[in-house]
């Protein structure tokens, strides 16, 4: 999608600058999908991403396009979104990619891949540097059809029971970790789990886990880790962005109206930049309620992010030998990244460090 359909959206939710009455009257007949999340309500600004698109898709479509949106395990069980998706059980779902890369890993590229690209940068990836048609070239052996629903922006490294001194505290260490960090992480020790919203904070208090990454301060707060695990760690290495998908059901894409793909793909566009100002919002105020409430932060330790790194880099090397759709995103992004990088280096990373600076010395 390009840049400009986006800038003809209205992301208040009244998508109808591209669709003016005249259109509208040559508008296909009325139509009604199923949209499932594979996250509850209470997490209103990852479930409000779904409501914000079929508010906006019902916007641009004068009503004529409805998309009914349901919550975690109404129709489906959470993390089985997918399945669902594929078997046409719902038209389309709501999640994270990587919760699915049992099927192969390269779902790992909808979601995010550790030590990646921040979240700017894979938005860039994404639509205008070639990484949804890449990703939609893979789905389609899924019967899916891919288009990014938001991004949380860089998250935070996790609850822990306690202090993690160095790269030997993490031996034995059971923590629900999403994505590709889990088996990366299993060189240096680490025990993965792979847990829906509703099912975490039970583990934790039953002491079934020593450790919990889930969003950043906005929802990690809902959830309540920190009454449990005091310890609040970063920078999240593993997901230097977390980008949700909306999956739709291939058949059905292919089967819908130009007019309404064209809908469609420009309320995701909009309800994605909504998600992210959303928790560009929220964190900062969750965090400092957080820390007044007692959590203690915590930067990894140099040996963690060193050895992380390097357990990364061989496992991307171990999996690209195995998967070709593994090998084929990741020398695609890991090149987008490389020549990204030099300019975020004197433009955003030179200028963030600038205000920081000058707010701590108070210029």
């Amino acid at each position: 999608m390009k840049r400009g359909d986006f800038l003809r959206a209205s992301t208040g939710g009244l998508l109808a600058t591209g669709l003016t009455a005249p259109a509208l009257a040559q508008t296909p007949p009325q139509l009604t999908w199923r949209l499932q999340s594979s996250y509850p309500k209470t997490l209103e600004t990852l479930y409000g991403t779904c409501e914000f698109f079929s508010r906006a898709v019902a916007d641009a479509s004068d009503g004529r396009f409805r998309v009914q949106v349901f919550a975690a395990g109404e129709i489906i069980p959470p993390l089985q979104i997918v399945d669902g998706v594929q078997q046409g059980t719902v038209e389309m779902g709501h999640s994270g990619a990587y919760f699915y890369m049992g099927k192969d890993p390269a779902f790992a590229f909808g979601t995010g891949i550790p030590f990646g690209l921040n979240s700017r940068q894979v938005n860039a990836w994404f639509y205008q540097g070639g990484g949804i048609d890449l990703l939609n070239e893979f789905f389609a052996g899924f019967n899916m059809f891919h288009l990014p629903a938001g991004n949380t922006g860089t998250q935070m490294g996790g609850w822990f029971r306690k202090e993690v001194r160095s790269k030997a505290d993490l031996q034995g260490l059971k923590m629900r970790i999403g994505g590709l960090a889990g088996t990366a992480l299993q060189k240096l020790g680490l025990v993965p789990q792979q847990l829906a919203a509703g099912d975490t904070y039970t583990a934790l208090e039953r002491g079934t886990l020593d450790a919990v990454e889930w969003v950043g301060p906005a929802d990690d707060e809902k959830l309540g880790f920190y009454r449990i695990a005091p310890y609040y760690y970063y920078p999240s290495f593993w997901e230097g962005n977390s980008a949700l998908s909306f999956f739709i059901n291939l058949d059905k894409w292919r089967a819908l109206p130009e007019r309404w793909q064209n809908v469609v793909k420009i309320a995701a566009t909009a309800a994605a930049a909504d998600t992210q100002a959303k928790y560009d919002v929220l964190n900062p105020a969750a965090l400092r309620r957080l820390v007044a409430n007692g959590t203690q932060l915590r930067s990894f330790p140099q040996d963690v992010l060193q050895e992380s790194y390097k357990a990364a880099r061989e496992l991307y090397a171990e999996l690209s030998e195995k998967y070709p759709n593994f090998k084929k995103l990741h020398d695609h992004q890991i090149a987008f990244r490389g020549h990204s990088q030099p300019w975020w280096q004197i433009s955003d990373f030179s200028y963030d460090a600038l205000m920081l600076q000058a707010a701590r010395q108070n210029w």
